[in-house]
């Protein structure tokens, strides 16, 4: 197989790309136009995930966070912060009463009639494991489809799609964010052979990142394109046929929830995503007829500096954008609080992340 092709673009020249999907801070906007994300997870056992999640998306700026979660976890994510909507949506065997049968559409319902209402979702901090719960999800990622609505999956959510593929396959609207063990199930269930990351590092060389992009983009190919953040000590994003690599340096301490924070975070890119292409404001870019169908088509759109990306294009670059915020809280906050770190310090570090790796665009008025 052909070695992935990897963007040769510079950091620099990435984020003043991700700079032009940002939306300016302007007069005119109201409310909900900058963004209007749910996170769907959180259940009696896990309620600090879909927080952290939401939290994120809310701190990089879009204007309205929703979590959509199950009845027993809603009172206690509220509980930790008012500036989240908590919606006690998601249903789970104890809700219904322990009913052996039960209509998944009727139950999805309530979730689905909110969609309309969003730009984006985050499906799986938290999300658990109860088999009423997966199902209603899964019809929700169904219906979530058919709108072209944008979605990260990630922790459980994956598992759904570990045990469906052709829920997401060949969706292009979506990100997948897998850790090594992850990335292994979903192989796995694909039938795509590929090394892991442990026996990719322990065959050294200096082609380790070619091989991880080979991985990745194997996977990507198996789900029809669809894109992958493959977590690791550099993040591997792929959409089968181009790849970047994310290398911002990061924290050293591995404290659970960081993950957290790139879902909320990819979330506010995907709702940003959107306005750009709703031509929201004016980028003062010229439109692109042509649909980068390949590396070099995405290489083109990255180094002209006029031209109006098109969606494969933004997709990876939501995806990186995400992830290097999320590695540059994680260096931040470990820079202040070393072994201590917590998934709750990235949170504190959202948005200067932000202003330090992205910064505002031009027209933003930030100063009244």
């Amino acid at each position: 197989m052909e070695s992935v092709h990897h963007v040769s673009t510079t950091s620099k020249i990435l984020f003043s790309k991700v700079r032009k999907i940002v939306p300016p801070m302007l007069e005119k906007f109201h409310k909900g136009q900058l963004g209007r994300v749910a996170v769907i997870g959180g259940c009696a056992d896990y309620t600090g995930a879909p927080y952290f999640s939401a939290m994120a998306s809310a701190r990089l700026g879009c204007d309205m966070s929703h979590v959509l979660c199950e009845r027993s976890a809603a009172p206690v994510i509220k509980g930790y912060s008012p500036n989240l909507m908590v919606h006690p949506l998601l249903p789970s065997r104890d809700t219904i009463n322990g009913h052996v049968s039960f209509d998944a559409p009727t139950l999805a319902a309530p979730i689905v009639d909110m969609l309309s209402r969003l730009h984006a979702l985050v499906i799986g901090p938290g999300l658990g494991r109860d088999e009423v719960t997966l199902k209603i999800v899964a019809e929700v990622i169904r219906e979530a489809r058919s709108r072209s609505i944008p979605f990260v999956l990630d922790a459980d959510g994956l598992l759904i799609v570990t045990e469906n593929p052709n829920l997401i396959k060949g969706y292009k609207d979506c990100i997948l964010t897998p850790n090594v063990v992850e990335f292994g199930r979903l192989a796995k269930a694909l039938g795509v052979k590929v090394s892991s990351p442990a026996e990719i590092a322990k065959s050294g060389g200096n082609d380790v990142t070619n091989k991880e992009s080979d991985a990745c983009e194997q996977l990507s190919q198996a789900l029809g394109g669809v894109t992958i953040l493959q977590k690791g000590p550099h993040d591997v994003i792929s959409n089968g046929a181009t790849s970047i690599i994310s290398d911002t340096k990061g924290g050293l301490k591995r404290s659970g929830g960081q993950g957290d924070t790139l879902t909320g975070s990819l979330g506010t890119f995907l709702a940003w995503r959107l306005a750009y292409h709703d031509k929201l404001w004016d980028s003062g870019e010229k439109d692109n007829e042509k649909e980068a169908q390949s590396k070099e088509d995405v290489q083109a759109e990255l180094e002209s500096e006029d031209m109006r990306m098109s969606p494969a294009t933004t997709l990876l670059l939501a995806a990186w954008a995400g992830s290097s915020i999320t590695r540059e809280c994680s260096r931040r906050a470990f820079k202040a609080k070393g072994r201590s770190m917590q998934a709750s310090d990235l949170t504190d570090e959202v948005h200067h992340a932000f202003l330090e790796l992205i910064g505002e665009p031009e027209g933003s008025k930030t100063h009244l």
